[in-house]
């Protein structure tokens, strides 16, 4: 397998038309346009954590994360949102060098616990979450219907 060159940088709004384009890779269909919406408020937003992942001058991942303190009763803890991958990509580490960026982020800026949520039989992404050191936290994570 040949080398993989990338660097990470703070994601830019000019980034996301590809962001877009990876994540309806991933979800097989449309961005939905409040994902859009959200995407473009963070860019820029104090507590906004994004980072893009670049190969040869284009996005090939993203990381969309926020600093939240007192949270549900967390103090001050990083929050990971999303994480995106171009499939073409997928198994070359983009996906855990953004990670490990992210934490180092984190780290310099005081954070002490990082959280995020995993559909339950999603066994790709909990193994992804596991290897970079993510473990069960003491959170549940509730829902309401509203019908």
């Amino acid at each position: 397998m040949s080398q993989v060159s990338f660097q990470m940088r703070m994601m830019e709004e000019a980034d996301l038309p590809e962001v877009e384009a990876i994540q309806e890779t991933i979800i097989q269909g449309p961005v939905p346009d409040d994902w859009k919406s959200a995407l473009t408020a963070l860019i820029g937003w104090q507590q906004s954590r994004c980072l893009v992942a670049e190969e040869e001058n284009r996005v090939v991942g993203f990381i969309i994360s926020e600093v939240s303190t007192g949270a549900f009763g967390a103090n001050r803890a990083g929050w990971l949102g999303w994480i995106g991958v171009s499939p073409r990509k997928m198994g070359q580490g983009i996906g855990g060098a953004m990670a490990k960026a992210l934490f180092d982020i984190f780290k310099k800026e005081g954070v002490e616990n990082i959280y995020s949520a995993v559909r339950w039989d999603s066994v790709d992404m909990l193994s992804f979450f596991k290897s970079l050191g993510f473990d069960r936290s003491n959170f549940i994570n509730l829902r309401k219907r509203l019908d």
